[in-house]
């Protein structure tokens, strides 16, 4: 186990010294990936004061009686990942969709916070968190305000729908479809408006639509576009109006591009994309999140256990097997891609399972670490906070015992974990 330890006198003096006022942490660094895209650099110190990233120099600096010196001399050193695509108040279980009639709200927000900080120990410092309710509002709230441990939290609440579609409740009696029912559901151009003002009213920082049907929505509405193109620009342009950006749920072809030509900055899943789609995402300049850990994970339920509802147990065999040909297809035709995995349907915790199949799909470990970085920083507005070890960001670092560059499996067991300076684990 490594050991924080509080330096008072000089161990050696060819060792070089850190000539400043008041306390820093000093990380001793073996290998430290700073800015992921250009090369590792070996025996560095980082030097933290009051959350944020000081410097780093190079060789293992000693400090002063007043510092505290973190030892991960031996281990890889990068900035903390970042998952876009998450929903933190529960995670798909066998009782799934008997949860949101049986749970309190108190319920829904303790899930939650469980769920926060096992993200955050399994080494994602930043999440994306992309339909949920509006317990992840105060959830953000109390991560921001150190109540809690959890990973930096952008959140759209909940998603932007048509009635009837993918964000909309399905398979329960009418009385108990009222329970669930969103005041995001929208339908025509001045109530998609409305939906979007409500969204940002509720307190999203990015508005989440659902552009095309889904698979775990319990009926047969297909996964094609389900929002006609004029309600997908005018959700475009209220947001832009609000100081959003908007993301768009899509598996069909037809929805992907429609959702694109409308402006949308962002697609979640894209499935069905083809390499004429994804020029035009390049047109657009949008980001790809592919998820292909939640396509692969609803494969298996489906094929080993019964308990998915019928419409979408068809769904995650249609749907599933294809998300890996896509970021295939993406990839290799120049798409950028921002790392997420739509985790709450896969395990919490486990985020970092996506690296296997972005690495089937032709990416190589820096390329995939890159956009668990500083794409996905940029992705969900932090890029100029998170997602590199720079002077002036936040010390939101992880250290692995090996080289994620050689063997991508290393980020699944993430050793150390530092958020805005705080340590909050420590193998």
């Amino acid at each position: 186990m490594k050991k924080l330890l509080c330096v008072s006198v000089l161990a050696l003096s060819a060792v070089p010294a850190l000539a400043h006022d008041g306390a820093h942490t000093l990380i001793h660094a073996g290998d430290v990936l700073a800015v992921p895209g250009s090369p590792a650099q070996s025996n560095q110190t980082i030097i933290v004061v009051d959350g944020m990233i000081e410097d780093i120099q190079d060789g293992f600096l000693e400090g002063s009686a007043e510092d505290t010196i973190i030892d991960l001399s031996d281990q890889f050193v990068m900035p903390g990942m970042i998952d876009s695509h998450v929903h933190l108040r529960a995670e798909w279980n066998p009782n799934g969709r008997l949860e949101g009639a049986t749970l309190e709200s108190g319920d829904i927000a303790y899930n939650a916070a469980v769920n926060a900080r096992k993200t955050l120990e399994a080494g994602f410092t930043a999440v994306q968190d992309v339909g949920g309710p509006p317990e992840i509002f105060a959830l953000r709230r109390a991560i921001n305000a150190g109540k809690i441990p959890g990973p930096h939290i952008k959140a759209s609440g909940s998603a932007v729908s048509v009635t009837g579609g993918h964000g909309d409740a399905h398979g329960y009696r009418n009385d108990i479809l009222e329970l669930f029912h969103s005041p995001t559901i929208c339908d025509g151009v001045a109530d998609c408006r409305r939906a979007v003002r409500k969204a940002v009213k509720n307190g999203a920082d990015v508005i989440k639509i659902t552009a095309t049907g889904g698979v775990l929505s319990n009926t047969n509405a297909g996964t094609g576009q389900q929002f006609f193109d004029d309600e997908l620009r005018a959700i475009v342009k209220t947001a832009d109006k609000m100081g959003r950006r908007v993301t768009a749920h899509a598996h069909g072809k037809d929805g992907i591009e429609a959702a694109l030509n409308a402006g949308v900055q962002s697609i979640e899943h894209g499935t069905y994309l083809d390499a004429g789609t994804a020029q035009l995402f390049k047109r657009k300049d949008a980001v790809l999140v592919p998820t292909v850990l939640a396509g692969m994970t609803v494969v298996d339920w489906a094929e080993n256990y019964d308990f998915l509802p019928p419409n979408s147990a068809k769904k995650a065999l249609e749907v599933g097997p294809q998300m890996q040909d896509m970021l295939s297809i993406a990839w290799s035709n120049g798409v950028t891609v921002a790392f997420g995995t739509d985790t709450g349907v896969s395990p919490h915790g486990e985020n970092a399972r996506e690296f296997e199949y972005m690495l089937a799909a032709g990416m190589t470990e820096m390329e995939a670490i890159h956009a668990a970085t500083v794409v996905a920083s940029k992705h969900i507005g932090m890029g100029d906070l998170i997602g590199t070890l720079e002077s002036g960001k936040h010390a939101d670092i992880i250290a692995v015992d090996g080289d994620p560059l050689e063997d991508i499996s290393e980020l699944l067991d993430v050793d150390f974990v530092m958020k805005g300076g705080v340590v909050y684990k420590q193998d």
